[in-house]
């Protein structure tokens, strides 16, 4: 479990439970007609066999506590943006074209204004994902949201849709040890990890005092910890889309979000190891996450993506070619491991971490 993560209010232990609870009773629906379920509970998205070939990929998410820093600064125009890249992101992941997405608004109470600023990106992050949002619902809940401050609190989630060809799911069966690791760049936090993000910057404790969310320390380069904090979510559907459609054989894709590098222990149905040995350049704002929260280097690693929001796997042979296409349009693409056989474990050798399904740990 991640002892700090725990004492900011989020036991991830206890949420896998929650999950468990929800997947055993969900798995027994039982059906007049066969499952069209193309995937085992687990993995990015869900695929749903619509046709002899055709399947129908979807995911559902959030934005999260990254929400909470919007209200207070009153900067709600790029959270749209986190919206659809939570969704879209795991949408790629099974090799699916999103298409489409639906959104959720839960309000305190129905400001058009407020409504029409989020609205603003959400339509950016459409763009950026070359998707529709034919729809949505709104919902007036004032017994529910409670903002900060009140009466502004919003919550905002979506589900998306794409298609895939059924013979053409990536799921990580087909990555096999000496399969090279390629990460693209993240933008920060993207959105997950904020409630330990905010606890350790923004909360007084016995060795740190909080910081000012408008300060701008010089490890981020001129901009401040708000804007840090609040860059949006990288989409990466283009570049994904590019590869999979090139001649580079894609064996396994993977969003790093919340459990950091342990995301990569979906694919490949535990027969494989991960060993990280190149990592890409931490972005910023963790270095100061962790100085703050005293936070471990192996629970930064497990909470978040540490400026890593992507994962491809490919053959060796082919990583430069994956590479050089990456690069494109996520400038510092890079190589950053190597698949092994040492089945179920995660591994980054400079860093002293090594983990499994249940976390990462020093040594």
């Amino acid at each position: 479990m991640s002892e700090s993560y725990a004492a900011a209010g989020v036991d991830t232990t206890q949420a896998d439970e929650g999950v468990g609870a929800l997947v055993r009773v969900l798995s027994t629906i039982e059906l007049d007609r066969p499952s069209a379920s193309v995937l085992p509970s687990g993995h990015y998205a869900s695929v749903l066999r619509v046709a002899p070939n055709l399947g129908i990929a979807f995911s559902t998410d959030g934005v999260g506590s990254k929400l909470v820093l919007a209200e207070q600064a009153d900067r709600l125009e790029t959270v749209g943006i986190d919206c659809i890249a939570m969704n879209v992101n795991d949408i790629i992941c099974v090799g699916a074209e999103p298409i489409a997405m639906v959104d959720y608004l839960a309000v305190e109470q129905a400001d058009a204004t407020a409504l029409g600023r989020i609205a603003e990106g959400l339509k950016v992050g459409a763009q950026q994902a070359n998707i529709e949002i034919p729809g949505g619902e709104l919902a007036v809940i004032p017994e529910l949201i409670r903002g900060h401050p009140s009466p502004h609190g919003f919550d905002l989630c979506g589900t998306a849709f794409g298609t895939v060809a059924l013979d053409a799911v990536i799921t990580g069966a087909d990555a096999q040890p000496g399969d090279a690791i390629i990460g693209l760049p993240a933008s920060g936090p993207h959105s997950n990890g904020y409630t330990l993000a905010r606890h350790a910057l923004l909360d007084d404790s016995p060795t740190h005092p909080a910081l000012d969310v408008h300060a701008t320390p010089a490890e981020l380069g001129g901009a401040s910890i708000l804007d840090a904090l609040l860059e949006p979510t990288v989409i990466y559907v283009r570049a994904i889309m590019d590869l999979i459609r090139s001649d580079v054989p894609v064996h396994g894709l993977a969003h790093l979000t919340g459990g950091g590098l342990t995301n990569l222990l979906r694919l490949g149905n535990g027969r494989l190891g991960w060993t990280i040995d190149a990592p890409l350049p931490v972005t910023p704002i963790f270095g100061l996450i962790q100085e703050h929260g005293s936070v471990s280097v192996a629970e930064m690693w497990e909470v978040f993506n540490m400026g890593c929001g992507f994962v491809c796997v490919v053959p060796a042979d082919r990583a430069d070619d994956a590479v050089a296409g990456l690069e494109k349009f996520h400038p510092g693409a890079a190589v950053i491991g190597t698949v092994t056989d040492a089945g179920g474990t995660v591994t980054v050798p400079s860093l002293g971490i090594t983990g499994d399904k249940s976390g990462l740990r020093a040594g």
